[in-house]
């Protein structure tokens, strides 16, 4: 990775030319800001060969859904993955489409039931029907942001069956105190939004002018609640 960024070879990468790169790990602004405060210890606005293998060892961290921190990273996880072609992992490694998806029949028919009670239109259920759903869960309102943020794969803010399934998903994993992901793991994809040759991870989540609280208020602003059925997992 480092010849990439380092193009003046002199052993350091400068905020800006990190910036451009870390960016293709598809993580939003805000977790890549956090990994970037964390590898450049000296605030600076520059890292070292050694701080830079932190930012990767963090940016692989937040794509397998750890967290953020330097106690991840001695954590046994998968090397990062960029969505820039000529990066040798990209040719490596099993694509999201070879993955069966996470959200096992049984539950897709409890979730595929509730979808159908909030009356959608077209296949699909706006921001505001979708919210008392998750707001039912009583989890935390920047956990249920980021479950949004994740299901709206196809960022139309609208949820299909796959995407509400995604959702109530993540849902019932945090209410089992499972960590929600900063980027959404590749067996989670649903089969119909996978890409050919996608790579797991490399999908990009949040528009950059997407900012934290704007994507709370684009939550979706109702009162069926959730089936309250624990998953079977």
């Amino acid at each position: 990775f480092l010849p990439q960024v380092d193009s003046a070879n002199a052993g350091r990468v400068l905020a800006s030319d990190a910036a451009v790169f870390l960016k293709k790990s598809g993580l939003t602004d805000l977790v890549l800001g956090k990994i970037w405060d964390l590898a450049d210890t000296d605030g600076k606005g520059i890292l070292n060969k050694q701080e830079f293998f932190v930012a990767l060892r963090l940016v692989a961290c937040a794509q397998n859904g750890l967290d953020v921190s330097l106690n991840s990273l001695n954590l046994p996880v998968p090397p990062p993955r960029f969505t820039d072609t000529s990066s040798p992992l990209l040719l490596s490694g099993t694509t999201s489409n070879d993955l069966p998806w996470a959200v096992k029949p049984e539950d897709k028919a409890k979730y595929d039931a509730i979808f159908d009670s909030l009356n959608p239109v077209n296949g699909l259920l706006s921001g505001d029907k979708v919210k008392p759903v998750l707001l039912n869960s009583k989890l935390p309102v920047d956990i249920l942001g980021r479950v949004w943020e994740l299901s709206d794969i196809d960022r139309d803010g609208m949820l299909d069956r796959d995407e509400f399934a995604v959702a109530m998903f993540l849902v019932y994993c945090a209410l089992e105190k499972e960590p929600v992901p900063m980027s959404l793991p590749a067996a989670l994809v649903p089969p119909s939004k996978r890409k050919p040759l996608s790579v797991p991870g490399a999908m990009p989540l949040i528009p950059s002018s997407t900012s934290t609280k704007e994507s709370h208020q684009s939550l979706p602003p109702v009162g069926i609640l959730a089936a309250k059925t624990p998953l079977t997992q």
